[in-house]
């Protein structure tokens, strides 16, 4: 008699989302090929000041991701090794876009590492299309007018246009 070990494989995406990229998509996508839930987690981060709130981020990740399968959206506050095991995720996901985010990922993954070492960080590269695109550089050409369709979904587009309206 064979048995069969089927291992359920639960992978969180963090991240700021702020606002959600074309790019943020790309790797949604290419982890949901992997993993059989990819929980992407909305972080609440004080030292950081978005532009959108965590209840509208959520919002629009959830419209920009409508339709995928294996994907869930969620929020977090505190340390992501502490949510992932909440959740039972043993798998961070981090996207590497060019050579410069290395550094910075790299030694937050050694950090997660230590503070929990049953919980490993994977590393994915976006199609090279979204290589460069961040949604710091997505906000400023929205604020001088730029067109947006090949970043960010409509939905994206259209929120950021009336946030920009709202505080100008």
């Amino acid at each position: 008699m064979v048995e069969r070990c089927f291992l359920f494989m639960r992978a969180i995406y963090p991240g700021t989302f702020d606002p959600v990229t074309y790019g943020h998509i790309d790797l949604i996508k290419r982890a949901v090929k992997v993993f059989d839930e990819v929980v992407v987690a909305v972080a609440h981060n004080p030292g950081k000041q978005p532009l959108f709130s965590v209840k509208e981020r959520v919002n629009l990740l959830t419209q920009a991701t409508r339709g995928l399968r294996k994907v869930r959206i969620d929020e977090f506050d505190g340390l992501v090794v502490d949510y992932a095991r909440r959740l039972g995720a043993k798998v961070v996901i981090r996207g590497l876009r060019m050579l410069s985010d290395f550094e910075y990922e790299f030694q937050m993954a050694l950090t997660n590492r230590k503070l929990s070492s049953e919980i490993e960080t994977i590393f994915l590269m976006p199609h090279e299309s979204y290589a460069y695109v961040s949604a710091r550089l997505i906000k400023e050409a929205a604020g001088l007018g730029a067109g947006l369709a090949d970043f960010v979904p409509p939905c994206v587009e259209t929120a950021l246009r009336r946030k920009l309206r709202k505080r100008s």
